[in-house]
């Protein structure tokens, strides 16, 4: 189980963040051509000892621009590019054609990498005019090389790495804004919801106070001690009511479920309820994250209202949260915020149950 702190400490690297390096370093093995070309090199002793520092330079730029680019400190792909990975790109480039006096033709097995480079480290604009450039070099080589015939392989990976970085490219990017979108449309929704409850809520108590008032107006004169009653009454209503739209329009801003297990923790504590989470919020995506946070602070307000609880428990897993609580247990059919859960579900496209917990209680679980 989760120490009661951890909303609170940064968030674990991701997978991506732990391991990307990988995919950077594994394509590495292609650059045995312009290994082996070095070691086989006929070429002047200063045109080696360059091409060998060019490569080993190659290959640092090329992991750390990757890795830099990829993980969003220098940009790429999903948002703009910082200079240095312009500058990291040019490095790469000069690197290539250093070496082309001392391995020839193997310098081309530099141009995938170039490619991958600019795929997944630059701009759009960048990824296809790399593409066309490193396709071109490639073919004129096979073309107008006397040897050409001997690099038809690395024309046919080129086109083939072009190929599937483009398509892998456009599916990263596709993701990423459908989930962005995603996002968007559960934020969009919740707050046609809020403005729902918004609305019910002062609806309802303009309406008493109107009542009260015209009660109040008529007893001022023959009751005069009723009145003040019933102007008592007026105010706390709108005291009430205040405090309800303060409260709803919190609940928009604070939409992440990070923050909402740390206000449920505090509202629970401060009613001497123990409150523990087992799992961590970042195993939710963030549409999946902003829904359960809702349905988080619903549950919680039901425990502090009917339960006559003394632990609660929630328990997040990907695609899915359980609140759990020792309480009475379910009684009597179920009110407004009840069916708000469960149209907060419906339009984020998950289920939600509501039932007995294992030994006693209620347990709410919403699940995709």
């Amino acid at each position: 189980m989760r120490d009661e702190g951890a909303g609170e400490r940064s968030a674990p690297d991701s997978v991506w963040d732990r391991y990307g390096w990988v995919m950077a370093v594994i394509w590495l093995v292609f650059l045995i051509y312009p290994i082996a070309g070095l070691l086989r090199s006929t070429a002047e002793s200063g045109w080696i000892v360059t091409g060998w520092v060019a490569l080993v330079a190659f290959v640092v730029l090329y992991v750390a621009g990757f890795l830099n680019g990829m993980r969003g400190s220098g940009g790429g792909l999903l948002t703009p590019p910082q200079p240095i990975q312009w500058v990291v790109f040019a490095a790469l480039i000069v690197c290539a054609v250093l070496s082309i006096p001392a391995v020839g033709g193997n310098a081309l097995s530099f141009v995938p990498f170039v490619m991958s480079f600019a795929s997944y480290g630059l701009t759009r604009v960048a990824h296809w005019v790399t593409v066309a450039g490193g396709i071109g070099v490639a073919a004129g080589a096979v073309i107008l090389l006397p040897d050409g015939s001997d690099y038809l392989a690395v024309l046919a990976i080129t086109v083939l790495l072009a190929t599937v970085n483009t398509v892998t490219t456009a599916l990263i990017v596709r993701s990423v804004q459908a989930q962005q979108l995603e996002v968007e449309l559960a934020t969009s929704e919740g707050r046609e919801a809020v403005a729902r409850d918004v609305h019910d809520l002062i609806g309802h108590s303009l309406t008493v106070v109107r009542v009260k008032a015209q009660l109040a107006r008529r007893l001022i004169d023959t009751d005069p001690q009723r009145a003040a009653a019933e102007l008592a009454d007026i105010e706390a209503l709108t005291a009430e009511a205040l405090t309800g739209v303060r409260e709803t329009v919190a609940g928009v801003r604070g939409a992440t479920l990070a923050d909402e297990l740390a206000t449920s923790r505090a509202a629970l504590s401060a009613a001497g309820i123990a409150f523990a989470v087992d799992g961590d919020a970042e195993a939710l995506s963030p549409a999946q994250a902003l829904t359960e946070s809702r349905i988080l602070r619903e549950a919680t307000t039901n425990v502090l209202r009917h339960a006559r609880a003394s632990a609660v428990t929630v328990r997040i897993h990907p695609g899915g949260l359980r609140v759990s609580d020792d309480g009475r247990g379910i009684r009597g059919r179920e009110g407004h915020g009840m069916r708000g859960m469960r149209e907060r579900a419906a339009m984020a496209g998950a289920r939600l149950s509501v039932r007995a917990g294992y030994e006693r209680g209620t347990a709410v679980e919403i699940t995709w």
